[in-house]
């Protein structure tokens, strides 16, 4: 007999038979064709059809349980959708097998060309995916992958050590220090020229004599590498600022932004030490002439200016705004009609003030350094206001007060 290609038929008959009695495969072959011979007409006779390929080979697949037998058929047809449902229908009208009464229930007509089509969609989703994905890259992906090529280039060898080192070490007047190369890469790969490495736990003779000449920050592993390096650092030399990858990670695989926030949040080493329950390093007596030399040399004038009194109104809002910011490790900056200009994390003060003008008074939860002072005498600030004060205000023109100043 006539077999239709799988590739071109059109339409496949799914239909149901129930047997009231145990029969074969050829049996149930048999009745289909012989219970529908004639039924038709010659242009619609199975048997012709399949010999002319219009008609596939006829699948049944039986199962017998308890002397009944229960199976499906399917037809696969290349004729057009009004010549396939008569087909299909003549086959309901099987009502024996061999010597048992049966039933057959057509399904459904399916059109293999949409399963073809949904297939052909699904695929072509994939394939565009892969294209997308090997597809040239845009241009600016381009100077991307070009300027990191070139960053990644500029590493160099510092010291008689040789340690791995940005390009920009000798000229910066800050420098990060880091645990290994793959840091230094990483940093380079995000712009950051001025970061060396300690290639291990012992800090180099060079580095340490770098720590007199240069601020120093010292960005370490999220983990207990990254402490045991800190201890040591602070117990042998003079480190400026501290801060850390996120706990649990790796500086070598941060993204750039979990590195512009761990440098913002840098913390004075000052802050940091009575965590580490470390001693101050002694520091050379030369390097402390030198030190003293240069605090003579920052020092603030003596003012004979007389502070300004502290007013009614301006206690009642310095009051307000600081229990109000207490706890949130936040700061609000006040112009001279005590209106707020913005508010900004503590942590981003310094940085701030380098770039708002005209800013009357500063009310923040946190800790009034020296450093930060010396900042805001540059900027002409009247007041500060903090929880926590470290510094002598005797020493500068600015009105320092805190909590208990404005009972």
């Amino acid at each position: 007999m006539g077999k239709i290609s799988p590739v071109s038929a059109k339409y496949i008959i799914h239909c149901s038979i129930q047997i009231e009695g145990s029969v074969e495969r050829p049996d149930v072959i048999g009745a289909i064709f012989g219970q529908t011979e004639g039924l038709l007409g010659s242009e619609l006779e199975l048997r012709e059809l399949q010999r002319s390929g219009k008609i596939g080979r006829i699948e049944v697949n039986m199962d017998t349980i308890s002397g009944k037998s229960n199976g499906n058929i399917l037809i696969p047809s290349s004729l057009d959708k009004a010549e396939t449902a008569i087909i299909a229908a003549s086959l309901e009208t099987i009502d024996r097998i061999g010597p048992c009464n049966s039933k057959v229930k057509i399904g459904k007509l399916e059109d293999v060309r949409i399963s073809k089509r949904e297939f052909v969609i699904s695929r072509a989703k994939e394939l565009l995916k892969e294209f997308q994905t090997d597809s040239l890259p845009d241009s600016q992906e381009i100077t991307d992958e070009v300027a990191q090529s070139v960053r990644m280039m500029e590493i160099s060898e510092w010291g008689i050590e040789k340690l791995p080192a940005g390009p920009t070490i000798n000229d910066s007047e800050e420098v990060i220090f880091v645990e290994g190369r793959a840091d230094v890469l990483n940093l380079l790969r995000r712009g950051i020229k001025n970061a060396i490495a300690m290639n291990g736990t012992s800090v180099p003779e060079s580095l340490k004599e770098l720590t007199r000449q240069k601020i120093i920050t010292a960005f370490v592993d999220g983990d207990r590498g990254g402490d045991l390096i800190l201890k040591e650092l602070m117990a042998t030399s003079e480190i400026d600022y501290i801060t850390k990858a996120p706990d649990g990670k790796e500086l070598e695989e941060l993204t750039k932004k979990e590195i512009h926030i761990a440098l913002r949040n840098k913390v004075a080493t000052a802050q940091y030490k009575p965590e580490l329950n470390l001693k101050k390093p002694q520091m050379p007596f030369k390097r402390q002439l030198q030190r003293q030399q240069l605090k003579m040399e920052q020092k603030p004038q003596q003012f004979s200016l007389k502070k300004i009194e502290l007013n009614k109104k301006e206690k009642t809002i310095f009051k307000e705004l600081l229990d109000d910011v207490i706890g949130t490790r936040g700061a609000c900056l006040l112009d001279k009609n005590l209106d707020i200009l913005g508010k900004v994390p503590t942590s981003e003060l310094s940085t701030t003030l380098n770039g708002v003008k005209d800013i009357y008074a500063i009310v923040f939860d946190g800790l009034l350094t020296k450093d930060l002072v010396r900042i805001g005498e540059k900027n002409n600030i009247c007041y500060f206001i903090a929880t926590n004060i470290k510094t002598n205000d005797i020493e500068t023109k600015i009105n320092i007060l805190s909590q208990k100043d404005l009972i």
